[in-house]
């Protein structure tokens, strides 16, 4: 059996921070109450862009419930392994 994705997340990836507003708006507009936005890595920084975009331009009493901060142990191709910094932003709208 497989899992059916949670909905109401967005991962952070090397696409222009415009695209993850857009993502989270349309969760929030489609009557989603909570978006947790995941990045890690060099992508961390366009997470906390993407959020404070939100708060500033669109959603202005959005709520932060919470961050997550952590450390995840990649495998390269080579077996050598690295420690990548992981984030994930818990906003809702009240």
């Amino acid at each position: 059996m497989s899992e059916k994705p949670a909905e109401n997340i967005v991962l952070i990836g090397k696409k222009p921070v415009m695209n993850y507003v857009v993502a989270c708006m349309t969760l929030f507009n489609s009557g989603v109450k909570q978006v947790s936005v995941k990045a890690r890595g060099r992508a961390i920084a366009r997470a906390v862009d993407t959020i404070e975009l939100i708060r500033r331009a669109f959603i202005k009493d959005l709520v932060l419930t919470g961050i997550n901060i952590g450390t995840q142990q990649l495998t390269g191709l080579e077996g050598q392994t690295s420690n990548v910094s992981t984030i994930e932003i818990i906003i809702a709208k009240p």
